[in-house]
């Protein structure tokens, strides 16, 4: 396998906050900033989908109470101030970015427009994509597959605390859980586990899109990614 041309990469908002799981850590989106300038130097074409859990998780116990479409609605303008975030560690590597928003803000980012968005990537330019579809009741990881679909990436890769897609919860069950090295979008499905959104599967299924889940706390696995080594598990 040879490296790819055009990734989109999924990073939740967790993967911003380092340990504290809350808020934002500048040493991590640092670290992260840096990985993905390499990946950019060594002339792959970046898009990035990032998160909101960090901030606001529209389906966790603070938003029970709440109007689901509020509460989805809230976690699209965090997963904004992640990007924001993000785009200025990158910038601050030298990597022209831009922040590409589903939902208008046109004074803190461009509205999102898929032929523009494609064209800032082969300028060599970051595309963060922001506010998920702009749609409740659609996760980040539907989002992500969304994109990647709209640029003609040729890969989506989500980042994760784990090393790849387990027949159960590693965290849950570290002795017993088994990793998969690749296994179908079908099996993913039929074996409900849990990893990525069913949407999100059933959107790349149809459309043959390949996806990874690897681990993002393994410094280098970004680019180990894009150069197309085996790492995590594929899914297609």
């Amino acid at each position: 396998m040879g490296s790819y041309d055009r990734i989109l990469l999924k990073l939740s908002g967790q993967a911003l906050a380092g340990q504290g799981n809350f808020g934002i850590d500048p040493e991590r989106v640092r670290g992260l900033a840096q990985e993905i300038a390499e990946v950019v130097r060594a002339g792959i074409q970046m898009g990035v989908v990032v998160g909101g859990g960090n901030f606001f998780r529209g389906v966790a116990a603070a938003a029970k109470e709440m109007d689901r479409v509020t509460a989805d609605h809230m976690g699209m303008l965090a997963t904004v101030i992640n990007s924001l975030a993000l785009q200025d560690a990158l910038e601050q590597q030298g990597v022209p970015t831009r922040v590409m928003t589903a939902i208008e803000m046109r004074q803190v980012a461009e509205p999102y427009i898929r032929r523009r968005a494609m064209r800032h990537m082969e300028k060599g330019r970051v595309v963060v994509f922001a506010a998920g579809t702009s749609n409740p009741y659609f996760s980040t990881d539907t989002a992500a597959t969304l994109r990647a679909l709209e640029i003609r990436a040729q890969v989506m890769a989500k980042g994760t605390r784990v090393d790849g897609v387990y027949d159960r919860d590693p965290l849950l069950a570290p002795k017993e859980a088994v990793r998969y090295q690749e296994i179908s979008y079908s099996d993913v499905l039929a074996k409900a586990l849990g990893v990525l959104d069913a949407t999100a599967v059933a959107m790349c299924r149809e459309n043959r899109l390949p996806m990874i889940v690897f681990n993002l706390n393994v410094p280098g696995n970004i680019m180990r990614i894009s150069m197309g080594e085996p790492v995590g598990t594929l899914i297609h």
